[in-house]
């Protein structure tokens, strides 16, 4: 399920978590280490290895449980959404 995710979600998440750090890197800082785990993720899904748990822990940690920012845009919005719901389903 991990995978079917990854393929159907990756080149959006890929998009979204370049452009959030451009447009909200300012103000939100941590979108930089959003990209740069998420590149951890891109990386070990390309090479099969699929326990992401400490990944998505950092990412937990960083974004405080995908907590949307009250002044973002629906970018950002839809990145910590799918982010969770990867999260969700890589801990099935």
């Amino acid at each position: 399920m991990t995978n079917t995710f990854y393929n159907t979600h990756n080149d959006i998440l890929d998009l979204y978590t370049k452009a959030i750090t451009k447009a909200h890197g300012k103000n939100h800082p941590e979108v930089f280490q959003v990209r740069a785990i998420y590149e951890k993720i891109q990386d070990k899904m390309t090479h099969l290895q699929f326990d992401l748990s400490n990944e998505f822990t950092q990412l937990r940690s960083i974004t405080h449980n995908y907590a949307i920012p009250g002044n973002v845009c629906n970018t950002f919005k839809a990145t910590y959404e799918m982010l969770e719901a990867f999260d969700h389903i890589s801990n099935q």
